[in-house]
């Protein structure tokens, strides 16, 4: 009868611990690679995720094919959102996330910025007006071959036959946030961003907005990791599909597409 008591306990001990593992595993932070002008946006987006479901969101901010080939190199991440097609194109070609979870959840529009407290209250898109604004200066956007914001730019530059004005002026940037940096310290008279961008930073202000079909339309997809195990990050997805969510994203300006 001892025996079979002590077999009981040990089963049951088992049993507790698989259970608490579980649990403890419920409880792990969901971790997100996510496209820089993403910020502000997702931030609030895991504070209302926090509140309702209880669970940490741990979120990782950076160019979105840099995250990419992070996520290739087998860092630990449960979500991808990218700021292009392209960058989360490249995850799918490295297997690194699971493609039948990937949606389009958000649109954005790009514009020129100028300082807050800059003389320039608006710009013509045309070579005389951009040589009046900028003057000797600088135009700073993203690394126009790898940073979304910086493709989006060059295309619309081309599309609007500003390209070969531009380019010797650009400072470019490893993501958005970092290049607007650049107008609101002054070191660059103009930047081109995404308008959320502008939105969030109250040192500048929009001085110009690119025509819609100057550029490959901005559209941010989101999916799961290839290697997430985490049960809370589908919750999040799902819960970034939300009306409380979709509030958050209307809010700091993006059009959500779903």
């Amino acid at each position: 009868m001892r025996a079979l008591v002590r077999t009981f306990q040990a089963f049951a001990l088992v049993g507790a611990v698989a259970v608490s593992s579980v649990l403890a595993r419920a409880q792990e932070p969901v971790v997100v690679f996510a496209a820089a002008s993403l910020k502000d946006a997702l931030d609030d987006a895991a504070k209302a995720f926090r509140a309702s479901d209880g669970v940490d969101v741990k979120l990782s901010y950076a160019g979105s094919l840099a995250l990419a080939r992070q996520l290739e190199q087998g860092a630990p991440a449960d979500i991808f959102a990218s700021a292009d097609q392209d960058s989360m194109n490249y995850a799918v070609s490295k297997n690194s996330i699971k493609t039948d979870s990937r949606f389009d959840l958000l649109q954005n529009r790009l514009v020129f910025i100028a300082a807050k407290n800059s003389s320039i209250q608006s710009i013509g898109l045309t070579v005389d007006g951009l040589k009046q604004a900028v003057g000797t200066g600088r135009i700073s956007t993203g690394e126009v071959n790898t940073v979304p914001v910086g493709k989006y730019a060059k295309a619309a530059l081309q599309k609007l036959g500003l390209w070969s004005e531009v380019e010797p002026r650009l400072a470019q940037s490893d993501n958005v946030r970092a290049a607007m940096n650049f107008v609101t310290r002054g070191e660059a008279p103009l930047g081109i961003v995404y308008a959320t961008d502008a939105a969030a930073e109250s040192g500048v202000r929009v001085v110009a907005t690119f025509p819609a079909d100057s550029h490959p339309p901005i559209v941010y997809p989101f999916a799961l990791t290839a290697g997430t195990k985490n049960p809370a990050a589908p919750k999040f997805l799902t819960f970034l599909r939300t009306d409380a969510a979709r509030k958050i994203f209307e809010k700091q300006g993006f059009t959500v597409l779903k």
